[in-house]
């Protein structure tokens, strides 16, 4: 039977009959609030987050099929994790911590579109999303810990798919998200006082040789860039500017 496949993006759990969806079931013939009732039920767990989802409809019968994909791995990493995004500056300043158990429920989440062919490779490549976003894993940087998970230190918790923590756990990890926030911005404080000590110092000096000062005393380039002004931008326009032609002769 030939079958037409409508394909949207929807936040999870929040489907309506208003684009992206609604103008394009429209045609087909059916019950569009029957449809979207059915796309919230099966996204309902994924609730802010942007979900792929596919509905395919028999065009004789009007029968129809819903399948939903899962979000991008960071997205999910977020989630469990519970912030807003991750860290501007990954490899010195940790948003949050996750338990190996919710690892390995991100990897069977996303399990059929990840390349790792066994879970524990599959857990791994989580890891590694965590590692560019600023997020520990049991307490420890990424690659400590994806090192452990080489070692078989959670071997016995990936073989047996455990993917809950417990509520105390669940507290800890708040109690540790506070800690990591108090001490980034600590450290942000740091480099922001030091960043404008080098610029007091240098004062006068081209841009260039003040960000280089700066780079080298382990400033983020976020922060440097937030505390020199950017002066290329105006020198490029400058460039773009035509010059005035020659009078004729």
């Amino acid at each position: 039977m030939p079958t037409k496949t409508i394909e949207a993006l929807i936040e999870g759990g929040k489907a309506t009959a208003a684009p992206p969806l609604g103008p394009a079931l429209g045609p087909l013939g059916l019950n569009i609030g029957q449809v979207i009732s059915e796309i919230n039920k099966k996204t309902a767990g994924l609730k802010g987050m942007q979900v792929p989802v596919k509905v395919a409809v028999d065009d004789s019968t009007k029968e129809f099929t819903i399948s939903v994909g899962t979000p991008p791995c960071s997205s999910l990493v977020i989630k469990e994790a519970g912030v807003q995004k991750g860290s501007s500056n990954p490899k010195t300043d940790f948003v949050a911590d996750l338990k190996i158990e919710q690892v390995i429920k991100i990897a069977k989440m996303k399990e059929d579109s990840m390349l790792g062919k066994t879970l524990k490779e599959k857990v791994k490549e989580v890891v590694g999303t965590c590692r560019s976003m600023g997020i520990l894993v049991e307490g420890k940087p990424a690659s400590d810990a994806i090192k452990e998970i080489n070692s078989g230190a959670f071997d016995k918790e990936i073989k047996e798919e455990k993917t809950e923590i417990s509520a105390q756990e669940m507290k800890e990890l708040e109690e540790e998200k506070k800690k990591l926030a108090k001490e980034a911005e600590e450290r942000r404080e740091e480099f922001v006082s030091k960043g404008k000590e080098i610029i007091a110092h240098m004062q006068g000096k081209e841009r260039g040789a003040i960000k280089t000062k700066m780079v080298e005393a382990g400033i983020p380039v976020i922060i440097i860039d937030e505390l020199l002004p950017v002066e290329e931008k105006a020198e490029a326009g400058k460039a773009g500017e035509k010059k005035p032609e020659a009078p004729k002769k």
